[in-house]
């Protein structure tokens, strides 16, 4: 399969090393703010620095932490529209999905893709500046795919969104 940027099957931590409280505590502060200083961190968690940067090496090379980015207001980018794009086969081999998933891996407008359960068996979060480039957009989708159904929904307004995990 292709890259997609995410691992595959992210590394769990090691045995008896499951992520304490401050393991969190630090996770939900990077989830908040990524450019926090390594001291900035560890005074916040009651961390010195040392044991603090060391927190976070072992977060990123277990897969907990995948990368550190930055996020962009689509609208502030001429990235006006975000579709929802349902996708039904009738061809559910491994090789059908190998090839999907690569069609799939060079649109960068497609930001999200999911197989899913139960009636659509895939889901795409498309991101486009306008119905026209959705139009282009969708015409390379569709272009040699064997696909049974394509359902297409128009986000109208976004009234909520993070990358945010509800760490417990």
């Amino acid at each position: 399969m292709p890259d997609t940027g995410l691992p595959h099957a992210p590394p769990v931590p090691p045995p008896g090393r499951e992520l304490d409280e401050t393991d969190r505590r630090i996770l939900r502060l990077l989830q908040d703010d990524a450019t926090l200083s390594i001291a900035e961190i560890a005074d916040r968690v009651g961390l010195s620095q040392s044991p603090c940067w060391k927190r976070i090496q072992r977060l990123e090379a277990t897969g907990v932490i995948m990368r550190r980015v930055a996020l962009v207001a689509p609208e502030r980018v001429g990235l006006g529209l975000t579709v929802y794009v349902a996708v039904e086969t009738a061809d559910h081999s491994a090789q059908w999905l190998a090839d999907f998933t690569e069609r799939i891996s060079a649109l960068p407008e497609v930001v999200e893709l999911h197989r899913m359960a139960g009636d659509v068996d895939y889901l795409l979060r498309v991101v486009v500046a306008d119905m026209a480039a959705y139009d282009a957009f969708y015409r390379r989708l569709i272009d040699g795919l064997a696909l049974k159904k394509v359902t297409s929904r128009f986000v109208m307004e976004r009234l909520k969104a993070t990358t945010a995990l509800p760490i417990p």
